[in-house]
């Protein structure tokens, strides 16, 4: 099914207030957009009129599967970029790229993460907890702070959008997920600390909580 960009016409038409938080006519970098709820988020970004559309994906073939069907269906620039948010010189170097194609980022939306659910804290692997915030919060700070610095550096305003969980501010007894609901509290707070401090780049974060 094709996806209708909105148009300069519509664009036009809309409030004050909304044009002004709109993502029409900029580029956008998704992380963890070749599936699920980043995948929507980036074809959602589409139909709201972004000029560029850019995905961070850990998986290659799922990466340019999804950069290539979401450009069929709008007609708009998807490019694809193999990354791992572990990975912060892998971070640093695409996103040096993508400010050569197209500029400094004007919105991220740091979407990449993994939940785990029913294993008892008591016996839960420390491997596995430690991939958990890598992927999860750490992985969320080295996008933001890689982004966050390629828009400073071109004095752009900019917003970044981090994704939490409705876990990150309470516990969703009886499920058994104490270190995916940590993870989710540091991305949250990270949000709010991150908004203290670009705020004056003209830089705003903001967490989104998904049920």
């Amino acid at each position: 099914e094709a996806v209708q960009p909105l148009t300069r016409k519509v664009f036009d038409q809309l409030p004050h207030t909304m044009r002004s938080m709109s993502v029409y006519g900029k580029t956008i970098v998704l992380t963890g957009a070749a599936r699920g709820l980043g995948n929507y988020m980036a074809r959602a970004c589409a139909e709201a009129g972004a000029k560029n559309i850019v995905i961070f994906d850990a998986n290659q073939e799922l990466g340019d599967e999804s950069a290539a069907e979401l450009h069929d269906k709008t007609g708009l620039p998807v490019s694809f970029f193999k990354v791992d948010v572990r990975d912060g010189a892998a971070i640093n170097a695409a996103v040096e790229e993508v400010v050569e194609r197209y500029g400094a980022p004007d919105v991220l939306v740091n979407s990449a993460g993994i939940a785990d659910s029913n294993i008892k804290a008591e016996t839960y692997d420390p491997a596995m907890f430690r991939r958990l915030i890598d992927i999860n919060l750490t992985g969320s700070f080295l996008m933001s702070q890689a982004v966050g610095r390629a828009m400073m550096a071109a004095g752009k305003p900019g917003s970044i959008i981090l994704v939490a969980s409705m876990s990150g501010s309470i516990v969703n007894y009886p499920q058994e997920q104490s270190c995916y609901n940590a993870s989710k509290a540091g991305v949250i707070q990270l949000g709010k600390s991150l908004a203290a401090e670009w705020a004056k780049y003209d830089i705003r974060v903001n967490c989104i909580s998904p049920g």
